[in-house]
This record gives structure tokens, sequence and C-alpha cells, in this order.
């Protein structure tokens, strides 16, 4: 959304290449309805107009709620003879930032999760993923972060790779099977997931070879300064290590209760 003072050609431009004074300027020229605009400020889309996502929040659910022609953009703005008081609302801390854009877009570009809660992590021995190239092969190690990708397939014997994310970096995870069935719920549920194991260091190739598995997801609400929503959901199916009959695997179907606003990670097989 472009502001005014913003001149250009964006495409929140008006006519004359003036663009929009105000989210409710936006829905009178805009076109667009009440509910697009609210998920548009849930998105926080409207900083250009000097909009905090909850001052656009408060803005876009007072669109069309008084009922009277005034609130028809075809009347709008003849018709708009007083104005109410601003309304001061209390900014949103970053951490609630960081969980609403994961609510709204999936991802965010204001800060990562792991590094809101690195205090936490360090004082639970957690070592972040751009040091563990720099560790010796055997050693042993701590690391977490979001989980973006489980990978089990079918060559690998049932051997699961699980990509890690934090602020730093990534580290790639190999899970036998034996520690797969001790940790399943971990491996399939957390979307903060620490790893307890080894360090396989190759040539400048890392691996962490997953020893234990920890659902580290509570932590994550401290973000938004209390308990994240949890969410009863299917995990994606997963092929059992052990074939059924005729030698064909057999899928099994578990439920998570994961933190909701994280992604859970993509599954591959």
């Amino acid at each position: 959304v472009q502001c005014r003072r913003g001149g250009g050609r964006g495409a929140g431009a008006g006519a004359g290449g003036k663009g929009f004074d105000s989210l409710r300027d936006v829905w009178l020229r805009g076109g667009l309805s009440p509910a697009s605009i609210e998920r548009l400020a849930q998105a926080d889309a409207f900083r250009s107009l000097g909009l905090d996502r909850r001052e656009a929040l408060w803005a876009a659910r007072a669109l069309n709620r008084v009922g009277g022609e005034e609130d028809l953009p075809l009347f709008g703005r003849a018709a708009m003879t007083a104005r109410e008081a601003d309304v001061h609302l209390p900014a949103l801390r970053l951490g609630e930032h960081v969980v609403e854009d994961y609510r709204s877009l999936r991802l965010s570009l204001k800060a990562h999760p792991a590094a809101l809660v690195r205090d936490e992590l360090t004082v639970l021995g957690v070592t972040e993923a751009d040091r563990l190239a720099a560790l010796k092969d055997g050693a042993r190690v701590r690391t977490a972060g979001l989980v973006l990708v489980r990978q089990r397939p079918d060559t690998a014997s049932g051997v699961i790779f699980m990509t890690l994310q934090d602020e730093t970096n990534i580290a790639n995870i190999i899970v036998w099977p034996a520690t797969f069935e001790r940790f399943r719920a971990e491996v399939l549920g957390a979307r903060l997931c620490a790893i307890d194991g080894k360090i396989q260091n190759e040539h400048g190739i890392v691996h962490v070879i997953a020893e234990r598995v920890h659902d580290f997801s509570p932590l994550l609400a401290r973000l938004a300064g209390g308990p994240l929503h949890a969410a009863l959901a299917p995990a994606d199916e997963v092929k059992h290590p052990h074939g059924g009959a005729g030698g064909h695997p057999r899928k099994v179907r578990h439920h998570l209760v994961p933190a909701e606003v994280m992604p859970k990670g993509r599954n591959f097989h």
C-alpha cells in the first residue's frame, strides 16, 4: 500500500499519481472489502501509512460498522462531516509481530523466532547452527531450530533426514530408525526441535547424528507473552520402517499437538 508521501506509480497510487492518505482512503478508493483490508492489516501491510499492525487492525475493524451512508464508498468523501478521536494503542512487541507474521505469511522478515528465545536456548546448552562446522568429528553437541524439512527416502533404509533452522544457519540432522522409534512424537511433532547427538564432519560436510530429540516448542510461547494455542492436527503420513504383507510398507497416522503458528515442516518420502 503506497502512502501519499511516497509518490511514484505503485499499485496503491490513486488518480493523478496520488497515493492513499489513510486506511479509510484505501477502502473508499481501492475497491477492497473491509474483510480484505483486515487481512492486509493482519499481514502488517499498512506501515507506509504510518500504522502499526495493531493500529491498522483497529482502523480496519471500524470500517462499515456504523451502517449509515457515510460508510458507503459512493458517499464516503461527500458525507464525512465528523471524525472520531484518534485512539492511541500500545505498540506490539517484536515477538508478537513475529508470531503474527507467521500466522499471516508463514514467515517473518523482522526476526527469527530462535533469536528471540536465544537466551533460554543458551541456558539449555544449545549451540548455534553456524558454529557446528567448527566442531571436531565425533564431538557431542546440542543444537535446535525450527523444523523446515523431514525426509525419509525409500532408498535410505528408514533413516530420516531433518533440516533445522535458527537465526544463524541451518543444521542437517540424521535420525536412525531406532532413534526415530524412541522419539517419534518429538521428530514428527516439534516445531522448535532440539537434537542431542554427535557431529559427523567429513570433508567440511557437517551432520548431527541424533541420539536424543526434544520438543522445545513451548519456548515459543515467550514470543507472544503467553502460551501459544495448541491444536490437534493429523501428521503427514510416514512410511513405517517395517514392511507389511507382501513387503509393502504400511502407512500410519499420528496426531500432533504443536505450537499453532509456526510451520510444522514439510515431509518428503
